[in-house]
């Protein structure tokens, strides 16, 4: 087997895991892993085909990826400190009591 299609499979594993973890799990900070977890995988993916097929585009697209994954890290973070302080957990079964 080629490394491309090696490479392809383990990012189908990193994603599919990923998604288990987001499905399944409930703490907060855990799903939060779960989806830089899939998001990590859609940019190995993404750097695979770019080396693969001789572009550049799928590695500006990693960079973009990054730089996303890193707001939603901050955004998310802040989201939970703001839930801990006011429930006493950040279990996300709390999070549906959540009033706009």
């Amino acid at each position: 087997m080629s490394n491309e299609i090696l490479i392809q499979i383990l990012a189908a594993f990193l994603f599919t895991l990923g998604t288990l973890i987001v499905l399944l799990r409930k703490d907060s900070i855990i799903v939060l892993m779960g989806i830089e977890l899939m998001l990590n995988a859609a940019n190995l993916s993404l750097a695979a085909f770019s080396h693969h097929y001789q572009l550049i585009d799928g590695q500006v697209q990693v960079f973009f990826v990054i730089t996303i994954a890193a707001a939603e890290s901050a955004v998310g973070l802040s989201i939970l400190v703001n839930l801990y302080r006011n429930f006493g957990s950040i279990k996300t079964d709390i999070a549906s009591t959540l009033k706009g």
